[in-house]
């Protein structure tokens, strides 16, 4: 099965902050603000929605095509994903931008900052989808160049493209009537429960009225699992046993690898799930979104400790 992955490619440069952003910002010079902090230095890794999800698809052997923009400064980015054969093909550079990025900085306190440098996700990707097999093709629409969220869906109802829409964190970018064109037809629509309160909110749409557009609804729930709604009715999914948390970033994209193996191998919605669960688990015991990693092996034998056979 080809696996199409669209979605942001960025760098994320996370610093420390040895103090409190409290003490440097002064409330009644607020107008007039003026900041110069010192950090503990700087650590680059690998992010982006559709980075994430295909290196997590590469742990299952899983070879995906990434559609997205990137710049003049992913070289090194490249060869990360070349080395888990990931396929770059759907890939547009900017040669004259940066790849996104974002700042993250974090005072003692656990306060963040964050900028995000769009950069290249400025750009539309102008994917060619000529050559695609419907019929063996399964693609996942995530958070990225807004321009491809809304193009994408649409190419893939007119091809008979199964697929997956993920809006996150982009909900506010697009109307309801937006929104709802790109829910049409979708497999499944993947969001957390505060996403499809946004989204119900925005579409004026009930979650049984969003059900009459799409195929079905996975709400995710952090610690807690998912929830899968289904025409048939809805399954809880608990979360799968974690032995450490050291970040929670990059879980979902994982949970949506995951979710996207299960299917490739023919099973529901619910085994889907609970693929997806066991993936975000070895994400969240580790500091970065790729820096996890696994043998097909190991995947399974905790995939049984946690719900049995596959």
């Amino acid at each position: 099965m080809q696996i199409l992955v669209s979605g942001s490619m960025a760098y994320d440069r996370i610093m420390s902050f040895p103090g409190s952003f409290s003490d440097h910002i002064l409330p009644d010079k607020i107008h007039m603000l003026n900041i110069s902090l010192l950090v503990d230095g700087l650590d680059e890794r690998f992010g982006g929605t559709a980075g994430n999800i295909a290196y997590a698809l590469s742990l299952f052997s899983e070879k995906s095509v990434i559609l997205g923009t990137v710049g003049k400064d992913f070289d090194v980015y490249e060869k990360w994903l070349s080395r888990h054969n990931v396929e770059l093909n759907g890939l547009k550079r900017i040669d004259t931008d940066f790849t996104a990025s974002a700042y993250i900085t974090t005072d003692k306190s656990n306060n963040q900052i964050t900028w995000f440098n769009l950069g290249a996700m400025k750009f539309a990707c102008d994917y060619d989808f000529s050559a695609v097999d419907a019929k063996d093709t399964l693609a996942i629409v995530s958070p990225g160049n807004l321009e491809d969220m809304q193009n994408f869906p649409k190419i893939y109802r007119e091809k008979g493209v199964s697929f997956i829409f993920d809006p996150g964190q982009n909900i506010p970018a697009f109307s309801g009537e937006q929104l709802l064109g790109m829910i049409k037809d979708a497999k499944i629509l993947v969001a957390n429960d505060y996403e499809l309160e946004m989204i119900m909110k925005s579409t004026e749409k009930t979650r049984d009225e969003l059900m009459e557009i799409c195929e079905s609804i996975i709400v995710t729930l952090g610690e807690k699992g998912c929830l899968v709604v289904e025409k048939s009715g809805e399954t809880a999914v608990p979360a799968a046993k974690v032995d450490v948390v050291k970040d929670p970033t990059g879980a979902g994209d994982a949970f949506r690898a995951g979710l996207i193996k299960g299917i490739s191998m023919g099973k529901n919605l619910v085994e889907s799930a609970h693929i997806g669960a066991v993936s975000a688990v070895y994400c969240v015991e580790k500091l970065g979104t790729q820096e996890h990693s696994y043998t097909e092996d190991e995947f399974w034998a905790r995939y049984k400790s946690n719900f049995g056979e596959v």
